[in-house]
């Protein structure tokens, strides 16, 4: 579908479930993908839903301001994405649908409401995340400024979460050169959070990039929308880097996102005296991240994403069956893997991972030695 189809019924539909659900919902997720949105929305409204729906819903169920939130969008140059069009990026989202969770917050979204006109989907194919405090020093902006700019100088966006501090220094360094970012925002696009980041959102969605948020226009930013963001940083990215952390920075919880998703996880040393690194250094030690000093570094890691062509035949991986796009999905970087890890990562049974790994060696997608299976690296894929 194309996004431009404002008053299409499944981005009506999907508008007034955004509005209503706030936030990630499994059980909500799962009634939309089984029903549709279309049906699903008019459920909610009439109270038909299933219990799970319904308590999830009720309290907000008589909205009726879709029309006015996809109205106040437009006016600001923005539309709301949503899966049925061709710009959903899907493939970066896999882990939100594939992946068993007791997490709350582990469902995709509903619908991406998005500020700016760049691509949504295109611009998350080769992306990073570059994250840290809020409170970084003269360092932590040093390291995140080079980093990031070499990021973009080797065709890489950045995705971040557009708040003070380190987020912001790598927001720039793309603004600053007219190159892609994506800021992931924790409540509504149309009042921006920080309120003193209102023109940096303004540059990013001018530019290059795109503000994007599951919330509706409206939705105040709270604590849990901040921690149910974070695992939209992580899955709209190839790998997470936190450039500067302290002991207590919320980056711990989209590195913790990006693990469960098996994404790369990378983190910057800082100078040992520093209160402002000591998180980082805690990730580098306990092996939750492992430790980067440029983005020759990180981009080796996360692997020489291809870039998706304007045109041309479709990529071995997108004709894939599901459970092999999940198990392909699963391998990060150029590490190696057992059957065991693989079945953990993509969510699958043991026989259906060995299954998939048959036809995606096939492929020639992957390819085993005696350390384990890897993803082929410089194919079509």
């Amino acid at each position: 579908m194309a996004s431009g189809d404002v008053h299409a019924p499944e981005r009506v539909a999907r508008a007034y479930l955004s509005a209503v659900v706030l936030g990630p919902s499994r059980g909500v997720a799962d009634f939309v993908a089984a029903e549709g949105p279309v049906a699903a929305a008019d459920a909610i409204r009439r109270g038909t839903a299933p219990g799970g729906v319904l308590r999830r819903s009720e309290a907000r169920a008589v909205l009726g301001g879709e029309a006015r939130d996809l109205e106040r969008i437009a006016a600001l140059g923005g539309r709301l994405c949503i899966p049925e069009d061709d710009d959903w990026p899907s493939w970066p989202l896999l882990p939100l649908d594939a992946v068993e969770s007791d997490n709350a917050d582990h469902a995709p979204p509903l619908a991406l409401w998005v500020r700016g006109s760049a691509p949504l989907g295109r611009l998350v194919d080769r992306s990073v995340a570059v994250v840290g405090t809020r409170a970084c020093t003269g360092y932590g902006e040093t390291v995140t400024a080079e980093l990031a700019d070499g990021l973009l100088g080797e065709g890489w966006t950045i995705v971040s979460g557009g708040a003070y501090g380190i987020d912001a220094v790598a927001h720039r360094a793309a603004v600053a050169t007219g190159r892609p970012t994506v800021a992931v925002l924790a409540g509504g696009i149309d009042n921006p959070y920080p309120v003193g980041h209102a023109r940096l959102f303004g540059a990013i969605a001018d530019g290059a990039g795109v503000v994007i948020s599951e919330y509706a226009p409206g939705v105040r930013p709270a604590r849990h929308r901040f921690l149910a963001r974070n695992r939209l940083l992580a899955a709209l990215s190839a790998g997470v880097v936190v450039t500067e952390a302290g002991r207590r920075s919320g980056a711990r919880n989209t590195v913790a996102w990006a693990r469960r998703f098996g994404r790369p996880t990378m983190a910057c040393p800082g100078p040992t005296t520093s209160a402002a690194s000591v998180g980082c250094h805690h990730m580098i030690r306990s092996g939750e991240a492992l430790l980067v000093t440029g983005a020759a570094e990180v981009i080796s890691e996360v692997g020489a994403a291809p870039m998706i062509a304007d045109t041309g035949p479709a990529r071995p991986a997108d004709v894939l069956p599901r459970p092999a796009l999940m198990v392909y999905d699963a391998f990060n970087g150029h590490r190696r893997h057992d059957e065991q890890n693989l079945a953990f990562l993509s969510g699958l049974p043991a026989g259906e991972v060995r299954r998939a790994l048959a036809r995606l060696e096939l492929e020639s997608l992957v390819s085993r030695d005696d350390d384990g299976w890897y993803r082929v690296r410089n194919n079509s894929a």
